[in-house]
Protein backbone atom coordinates (compact mmCIF):
# COMPACT_ATOMS: atom_id res chain seq x y z
CA UNK A 1 0.00 0.00 0.00
CA UNK A 2 1.49 3.67 -1.22
CA UNK A 3 1.79 6.15 2.09
CA UNK A 4 -0.46 9.34 1.32
CA UNK A 5 1.99 11.93 0.37
CA UNK A 6 1.70 15.55 1.50
CA UNK A 7 0.48 18.68 -0.36
CA UNK A 8 4.04 20.16 -0.30
CA UNK A 9 5.59 16.89 -2.31
CA UNK A 10 2.90 17.49 -5.10
CA UNK A 11 3.87 21.61 -5.68
CA UNK A 12 7.25 20.18 -5.76
CA UNK A 13 7.27 17.73 -8.11
CA UNK A 14 5.13 20.14 -10.26
CA UNK A 15 7.79 22.67 -9.72
CA UNK A 16 10.46 20.07 -10.83
CA UNK A 17 8.25 18.95 -14.20
CA UNK A 18 7.67 22.67 -15.19
CA UNK A 19 12.14 23.76 -13.92
CA UNK A 20 12.83 20.31 -15.79
CA UNK A 21 11.14 21.20 -19.65
CA UNK A 22 12.20 24.51 -19.50
CA UNK A 23 15.94 23.25 -19.08
CA UNK A 24 15.76 20.65 -22.04
CA UNK A 25 13.35 22.76 -24.01
CA UNK A 26 16.38 25.71 -23.61
CA UNK A 27 19.04 22.81 -23.87
CA UNK A 28 17.38 21.49 -27.28
CA UNK A 29 16.21 24.58 -29.26
CA UNK A 30 20.03 26.76 -28.26
CA UNK A 31 22.26 24.25 -30.68
CA UNK A 32 19.14 24.06 -32.91
CA UNK A 33 18.88 28.06 -32.90
CA UNK A 34 22.61 28.25 -33.32
CA UNK A 35 23.17 25.90 -36.47
CA UNK A 36 20.01 27.64 -38.39
CA UNK A 37 20.67 31.32 -37.85
CA UNK A 38 24.53 31.19 -37.35
CA UNK A 39 25.37 28.89 -39.18
CA UNK A 40 27.45 26.74 -36.07
CA UNK A 41 29.92 23.61 -36.29
CA UNK A 42 31.06 20.56 -34.24
CA UNK A 43 32.94 23.12 -32.58
CA UNK A 44 30.74 26.13 -32.05
CA UNK A 45 28.74 23.62 -31.09
CA UNK A 46 31.22 21.85 -28.60
CA UNK A 47 31.94 25.32 -27.09
CA UNK A 48 28.00 25.74 -26.36
CA UNK A 49 27.72 22.23 -24.83
CA UNK A 50 30.68 23.28 -22.39
CA UNK A 51 29.50 26.45 -21.12
CA UNK A 52 26.50 24.63 -20.37
CA UNK A 53 28.66 21.55 -18.71
CA UNK A 54 30.96 23.58 -16.65
CA UNK A 55 28.55 25.48 -13.90
CA UNK A 56 28.40 21.30 -12.45
CA UNK A 57 31.64 21.31 -11.68
CA UNK A 58 32.51 24.37 -10.19
CA UNK A 59 29.33 25.33 -8.44
CA UNK A 60 28.03 21.78 -7.26
CA UNK A 61 29.85 21.66 -4.05
CA UNK A 62 29.41 25.91 -3.57
CA UNK A 63 25.90 25.44 -3.91
CA UNK A 64 25.23 22.21 -1.39
CA UNK A 65 27.20 24.42 1.31
CA UNK A 66 24.37 26.84 0.67
CA UNK A 67 21.54 24.54 0.73
CA UNK A 68 23.24 23.49 4.48
CA UNK A 69 23.16 26.43 5.83
CA UNK A 70 19.79 28.09 4.61
CA UNK A 71 16.57 27.76 3.14
CA UNK A 72 16.50 25.10 0.55
CA UNK A 73 13.24 26.25 -0.72
CA UNK A 74 14.35 30.12 -1.85
CA UNK A 75 17.72 28.74 -2.75
CA UNK A 76 15.82 26.90 -5.61
CA UNK A 77 13.58 29.68 -6.26
CA UNK A 78 16.29 31.96 -6.46
CA UNK A 79 18.18 29.40 -8.65
CA UNK A 80 15.20 29.08 -11.12
CA UNK A 81 14.70 32.85 -11.32
CA UNK A 82 18.08 32.83 -12.65
CA UNK A 83 17.39 30.53 -15.12
CA UNK A 84 14.37 32.31 -16.64
CA UNK A 85 16.34 35.89 -16.83
CA UNK A 86 18.66 33.57 -18.81
CA UNK A 87 15.66 33.00 -21.15
CA UNK A 88 14.43 36.21 -21.18
CA UNK A 89 17.61 37.12 -22.62
CA UNK A 90 17.87 34.55 -25.30
CA UNK A 91 14.16 35.32 -26.01
CA UNK A 92 15.27 39.18 -26.32
CA UNK A 93 18.19 38.43 -28.51
CA UNK A 94 16.31 36.96 -31.15
CA UNK A 95 13.61 39.63 -31.11
CA UNK A 96 16.19 42.36 -31.69
CA UNK A 97 18.46 40.00 -33.94
CA UNK A 98 21.35 39.99 -31.94
CA UNK A 99 21.87 36.55 -31.50
CA UNK A 100 25.55 35.66 -31.54
CA UNK A 101 27.81 32.39 -30.12
CA UNK A 102 29.42 34.36 -27.81
CA UNK A 103 25.95 35.83 -26.19
CA UNK A 104 24.39 32.13 -26.60
CA UNK A 105 27.75 30.37 -24.42
CA UNK A 106 27.10 33.38 -21.98
CA UNK A 107 23.43 32.90 -21.68
CA UNK A 108 23.58 29.35 -21.40
CA UNK A 109 26.14 29.27 -18.65
CA UNK A 110 24.10 31.59 -16.54
CA UNK A 111 21.23 29.21 -17.03
CA UNK A 112 23.04 26.16 -16.14
CA UNK A 113 23.83 27.82 -12.73
CA UNK A 114 20.43 27.77 -12.32
CA UNK A 115 19.80 24.11 -13.11
CA UNK A 116 22.58 23.29 -10.67
CA UNK A 117 21.16 24.86 -7.67
CA UNK A 118 17.66 23.44 -8.04
CA UNK A 119 19.60 20.07 -8.55
CA UNK A 120 21.21 20.13 -5.70
CA UNK A 121 18.99 21.36 -2.98
CA UNK A 122 15.63 19.71 -4.56
CA UNK A 123 16.84 16.21 -3.06
CA UNK A 124 18.10 17.65 -0.01
CA UNK A 125 14.68 19.37 0.68
CA UNK A 126 13.00 16.12 -0.39
CA UNK A 127 13.37 14.15 3.49
CA UNK A 128 12.38 17.54 4.97
CA UNK A 129 8.51 17.11 3.10
CA UNK A 130 7.51 13.43 3.34
CA UNK A 131 8.14 10.91 5.70
CA UNK A 132 10.99 8.53 5.53
CA UNK A 133 8.48 5.08 4.73
CA UNK A 134 7.68 7.54 1.50
CA UNK A 135 10.86 8.50 0.19
CA UNK A 136 11.24 5.56 -2.76
CA UNK A 137 7.66 6.60 -3.44
CA UNK A 138 8.50 10.40 -3.28
CA UNK A 139 11.44 9.61 -5.78
CA UNK A 140 9.74 8.13 -8.09
CA UNK A 141 7.21 11.19 -8.37
CA UNK A 142 10.15 13.42 -9.14
CA UNK A 143 11.90 10.67 -11.48
CA UNK A 144 8.72 10.62 -13.43
CA UNK A 145 8.47 14.44 -13.53
CA UNK A 146 11.91 14.98 -14.89
CA UNK A 147 11.80 11.18 -17.48
CA UNK A 148 8.68 12.99 -18.94
CA UNK A 149 11.00 16.38 -19.82
CA UNK A 150 13.94 14.40 -21.02
CA UNK A 151 11.15 12.64 -23.59
CA UNK A 152 9.25 15.47 -24.39
CA UNK A 153 11.51 18.83 -24.21
CA UNK A 154 13.55 18.03 -27.16
CA UNK A 155 11.15 16.95 -29.39
CA UNK A 156 9.00 19.71 -28.37
CA UNK A 157 11.56 22.17 -29.01
CA UNK A 158 12.59 21.10 -32.61
CA UNK A 159 8.39 21.16 -33.51
CA UNK A 160 8.33 24.86 -32.02
CA UNK A 161 11.44 26.29 -33.71
CA UNK A 162 10.26 24.89 -37.02
CA UNK A 163 6.97 25.76 -36.92
CA UNK A 164 6.80 29.16 -35.17
CA UNK A 165 10.79 30.32 -34.68
CA UNK A 166 13.04 30.19 -31.67
CA UNK A 167 11.55 32.82 -29.99
CA UNK A 168 8.21 30.41 -29.74
CA UNK A 169 10.56 27.94 -27.83
CA UNK A 170 12.06 30.15 -25.28
CA UNK A 171 8.60 32.60 -25.08
CA UNK A 172 7.46 28.72 -23.37
CA UNK A 173 10.73 27.80 -21.54
CA UNK A 174 10.54 31.32 -19.71
CA UNK A 175 6.67 30.53 -18.86
CA UNK A 176 7.82 27.70 -17.75
CA UNK A 177 10.46 28.30 -15.49
CA UNK A 178 8.11 30.93 -14.04
CA UNK A 179 5.70 28.56 -13.00
CA UNK A 180 8.57 26.42 -11.10
CA UNK A 181 8.78 29.73 -9.19
CA UNK A 182 5.66 30.15 -8.20
CA UNK A 183 5.22 26.90 -7.06
CA UNK A 184 8.03 26.79 -5.03
CA UNK A 185 7.17 30.17 -3.18
CA UNK A 186 3.52 28.24 -2.49
CA UNK A 187 5.41 25.06 -0.51
CA UNK A 188 6.08 25.38 2.89
CA UNK A 189 9.27 24.23 3.72
CA UNK A 190 10.14 22.95 7.70
CA UNK A 191 11.98 25.12 9.60
CA UNK A 192 15.18 23.79 10.39
CA UNK A 193 17.03 24.44 12.99
CA UNK A 194 20.27 27.27 12.82
CA UNK A 195 23.84 25.72 12.26
CA UNK A 196 26.38 26.30 14.47
CA UNK A 197 28.75 28.91 11.96
CA UNK A 198 31.68 26.69 10.64
CA UNK A 199 34.39 27.22 8.14
CA UNK A 200 33.00 25.80 4.57
CA UNK A 201 36.32 23.78 4.60
CA UNK A 202 35.67 22.05 7.36
CA UNK A 203 31.98 21.37 6.36
CA UNK A 204 33.45 20.00 3.07
CA UNK A 205 35.72 17.62 4.85
CA UNK A 206 33.11 16.17 6.81
CA UNK A 207 30.45 15.32 3.67
CA UNK A 208 33.59 13.81 1.67
CA UNK A 209 34.49 11.56 4.80
CA UNK A 210 31.37 11.07 5.24
CA UNK A 211 30.64 9.81 1.45
CA UNK A 212 34.07 7.90 1.20
CA UNK A 213 34.03 6.17 4.81
CA UNK A 214 30.17 5.09 4.61
CA UNK A 215 29.91 1.62 3.28
CA UNK A 216 26.27 2.09 1.31
CA UNK A 217 27.39 5.37 0.04
CA UNK A 218 30.89 4.87 -1.25
CA UNK A 219 29.74 1.79 -3.49
CA UNK A 220 27.18 3.68 -4.44
CA UNK A 221 29.22 6.82 -6.05
CA UNK A 222 31.77 4.46 -7.38
CA UNK A 223 29.15 2.56 -9.16
CA UNK A 224 27.68 6.06 -10.74
CA UNK A 225 31.12 6.78 -11.72
CA UNK A 226 31.52 3.32 -13.55
CA UNK A 227 28.15 4.05 -15.45
CA UNK A 228 28.81 7.62 -16.42
CA UNK A 229 32.11 6.90 -18.55
CA UNK A 230 31.16 3.68 -20.06
CA UNK A 231 27.94 5.87 -21.09
CA UNK A 232 29.41 8.59 -22.77
CA UNK A 233 32.07 6.04 -24.11
CA UNK A 234 28.81 5.00 -25.80
CA UNK A 235 27.51 8.28 -26.24
CA UNK A 236 30.71 9.16 -28.50
CA UNK A 237 30.31 6.78 -30.74
CA UNK A 238 26.78 5.84 -31.21
CA UNK A 239 25.48 8.52 -33.90
CA UNK A 240 28.65 7.62 -36.41
CA UNK A 241 28.09 3.76 -35.97
CA UNK A 242 24.14 3.89 -36.53
CA UNK A 243 24.57 5.74 -39.58
CA UNK A 244 27.23 4.46 -40.90
CA UNK A 245 26.91 0.04 -39.82
CA UNK A 246 23.64 0.40 -38.98
CA UNK A 247 22.15 2.42 -41.83
CA UNK A 248 19.83 4.87 -40.01
CA UNK A 249 19.18 8.01 -41.60
CA UNK A 250 18.50 11.08 -39.13
CA UNK A 251 15.13 9.82 -38.60
CA UNK A 252 16.58 6.97 -37.60
CA UNK A 253 18.97 7.88 -35.35
CA UNK A 254 16.55 10.16 -33.29
CA UNK A 255 14.09 7.63 -33.01
CA UNK A 256 16.14 4.92 -31.53
CA UNK A 257 17.35 7.67 -28.83
CA UNK A 258 13.74 8.77 -28.10
CA UNK A 259 13.29 5.48 -26.85
CA UNK A 260 15.84 6.04 -23.80
CA UNK A 261 13.05 8.85 -23.01
CA UNK A 262 9.98 6.26 -22.93
CA UNK A 263 12.65 3.47 -20.88
CA UNK A 264 12.66 6.28 -18.50
CA UNK A 265 9.02 7.11 -17.88
CA UNK A 266 8.27 2.98 -18.30
CA UNK A 267 11.38 3.10 -15.23
CA UNK A 268 9.58 5.31 -13.19
CA UNK A 269 6.21 4.58 -13.16
CA UNK A 270 7.03 0.93 -12.39
CA UNK A 271 9.48 1.80 -9.58
CA UNK A 272 7.12 1.58 -6.76
CA UNK A 273 6.11 -1.78 -7.29
CA UNK A 274 9.66 -3.04 -8.07
CA UNK A 275 10.73 -2.00 -4.87
CA UNK A 276 7.61 -3.30 -3.09
CA UNK A 277 8.29 -6.60 -4.18
CA UNK A 278 12.08 -6.72 -4.44
CA UNK A 279 14.47 -6.68 -1.52
CA UNK A 280 15.71 -2.67 -1.37
CA UNK A 281 19.24 -4.39 -2.24
CA UNK A 282 18.05 -6.45 -4.72
CA UNK A 283 16.16 -3.24 -6.31
CA UNK A 284 18.58 -1.06 -6.50
CA UNK A 285 20.92 -3.95 -8.14
CA UNK A 286 18.33 -4.01 -10.66
CA UNK A 287 19.77 -0.79 -12.24
CA UNK A 288 23.31 -1.72 -13.09
CA UNK A 289 21.78 -5.53 -14.33
CA UNK A 290 19.62 -3.81 -16.44
CA UNK A 291 22.48 -1.49 -18.18
CA UNK A 292 25.01 -4.63 -18.61
CA UNK A 293 21.86 -6.42 -20.59
CA UNK A 294 20.94 -2.87 -22.31
CA UNK A 295 25.14 -2.50 -23.45
CA UNK A 296 25.28 -6.56 -24.51
CA UNK A 297 21.93 -6.16 -26.73
CA UNK A 298 23.38 -2.72 -28.17
CA UNK A 299 27.08 -5.10 -28.70
CA UNK A 300 24.54 -7.49 -30.21
CA UNK A 301 24.10 -5.05 -33.52
CA UNK A 302 27.71 -5.89 -34.27
CA UNK A 303 26.40 -9.24 -35.48
CA UNK A 304 23.07 -8.29 -36.46
CA UNK A 305 23.17 -4.91 -37.51
CA UNK A 306 19.28 -3.80 -36.85
CA UNK A 307 17.60 -0.18 -35.37
CA UNK A 308 15.26 -2.02 -33.45
CA UNK A 309 17.91 -3.89 -31.48
CA UNK A 310 19.49 -0.37 -30.73
CA UNK A 311 16.43 1.40 -30.05
CA UNK A 312 15.56 -1.74 -27.96
CA UNK A 313 19.35 -1.17 -26.10
CA UNK A 314 18.35 2.63 -25.25
CA UNK A 315 15.05 1.45 -24.09
CA UNK A 316 17.05 -0.43 -21.61
CA UNK A 317 19.00 2.32 -20.29
CA UNK A 318 16.06 4.25 -19.89
CA UNK A 319 14.49 1.76 -17.32
CA UNK A 320 16.99 0.77 -15.48
CA UNK A 321 18.87 3.22 -14.10
CA UNK A 322 16.01 5.51 -13.54
CA UNK A 323 15.15 2.24 -11.05
CA UNK A 324 18.65 3.33 -9.71
CA UNK A 325 18.03 6.62 -9.66
CA UNK A 326 15.16 6.39 -7.32
CA UNK A 327 16.59 3.43 -5.40
CA UNK A 328 20.15 5.46 -4.77
CA UNK A 329 19.25 8.61 -3.82
CA UNK A 330 16.24 7.43 -1.63
CA UNK A 331 19.41 5.22 0.30
CA UNK A 332 21.10 8.66 -0.13
CA UNK A 333 19.27 10.82 1.70
CA UNK A 334 18.17 7.95 4.18
CA UNK A 335 21.61 7.19 5.27
CA UNK A 336 23.24 10.70 5.32
CA UNK A 337 22.27 13.63 8.40
CA UNK A 338 19.77 16.21 7.16
CA UNK A 339 22.79 19.08 8.29
CA UNK A 340 24.53 17.70 5.23
CA UNK A 341 22.03 16.42 2.34
CA UNK A 342 23.31 19.55 0.63
CA UNK A 343 26.68 18.57 0.83
CA UNK A 344 26.33 15.00 0.08
CA UNK A 345 24.08 15.72 -3.03
CA UNK A 346 26.55 18.14 -4.68
CA UNK A 347 29.83 15.81 -4.23
CA UNK A 348 27.88 13.16 -6.39
CA UNK A 349 26.61 15.11 -8.59
CA UNK A 350 30.43 16.99 -9.14
CA UNK A 351 31.80 13.04 -9.02
CA UNK A 352 29.50 12.51 -11.80
CA UNK A 353 29.42 15.54 -13.91
CA UNK A 354 33.48 14.95 -13.90
CA UNK A 355 33.60 11.54 -15.06
CA UNK A 356 31.05 12.29 -18.13
CA UNK A 357 34.02 14.05 -19.73
CA UNK A 358 36.28 11.41 -19.03
CA UNK A 359 34.13 8.82 -20.68
CA UNK A 360 33.64 11.09 -23.80
CA UNK A 361 37.38 11.87 -24.27
CA UNK A 362 38.21 8.01 -23.79
CA UNK A 363 35.43 7.13 -26.38
CA UNK A 364 36.83 9.46 -28.54
CA UNK A 365 40.15 8.41 -28.41
CA UNK A 366 39.37 4.49 -28.77
CA UNK A 367 36.95 5.56 -31.65
CA UNK A 368 39.50 7.31 -33.33
CA UNK A 369 42.52 4.54 -32.66
CA UNK A 370 40.04 1.62 -33.32
CA UNK A 371 36.70 2.23 -34.70
CA UNK A 372 33.09 2.36 -33.04
CA UNK A 373 32.90 -1.12 -32.65
CA UNK A 374 36.19 -0.88 -30.33
CA UNK A 375 34.18 1.68 -28.55
CA UNK A 376 30.77 -0.79 -27.73
CA UNK A 377 32.92 -3.47 -26.83
CA UNK A 378 34.58 -1.04 -23.76
CA UNK A 379 31.41 0.49 -22.76
CA UNK A 380 30.53 -3.09 -22.02
CA UNK A 381 33.74 -3.36 -20.21
CA UNK A 382 32.69 -0.32 -18.26
CA UNK A 383 28.67 -1.43 -17.33
CA UNK A 384 29.79 -4.72 -16.39
CA UNK A 385 32.54 -3.16 -13.78
CA UNK A 386 30.05 -0.75 -12.22
CA UNK A 387 27.83 -3.61 -11.84
CA UNK A 388 30.38 -5.58 -9.73
CA UNK A 389 31.07 -2.95 -7.56
CA UNK A 390 27.33 -2.57 -6.50
CA UNK A 391 27.00 -6.34 -6.45
CA UNK A 392 30.06 -7.11 -4.25
CA UNK A 393 28.88 -4.33 -1.70
CA UNK A 394 26.78 -4.60 1.45
CA UNK A 395 24.18 -2.48 -0.41
CA UNK A 396 23.07 -5.75 -2.17
CA UNK A 397 22.37 -7.50 1.39
CA UNK A 398 19.78 -5.02 2.50
CA UNK A 399 16.57 -5.93 2.79
CA UNK A 400 15.04 -2.66 3.78
CA UNK A 401 15.98 0.81 4.45
CA UNK A 402 18.32 1.48 7.49
CA UNK A 403 17.22 3.67 10.00
CA UNK A 404 17.18 7.16 9.19
CA UNK A 405 20.01 9.36 10.08
CA UNK A 406 19.77 11.92 12.58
Amino acid sequence: MSTPLPVALNRLVASNLAAQSAEQLSLAAVPIVAVLALGAGPGEIGALATAQTLPFLLLSIPFGLWADRSSRRRLMAGCELLRGASLLGLLLAVLAGQLSLPLLAILGFIGAVGTVGYSVAAPALLPALVPSAALAQANSRLELARSAAFAAGPALAGALVAWAGASAAFVLAAMLSGAAVVLLLRLHEPVRAPAAPRHPLLELRDGAQLVWQHPLLRPILLTAVAWNIAWFVLQAAYVPYAMRALGLDAAGVGFTLAAYGSGMVAGALLAPRIVARLSFGHAILLGPLVSVAAMATMVATLAWPRGVLAGASFFLFGFGPIIWTITSTTLRQTVTPGAMLGRVSAMFLTVNMGARPLGAALGGFVGAQWGEAACLWLALAGFLVQAAVIAASQVRVLLRLPTPAG
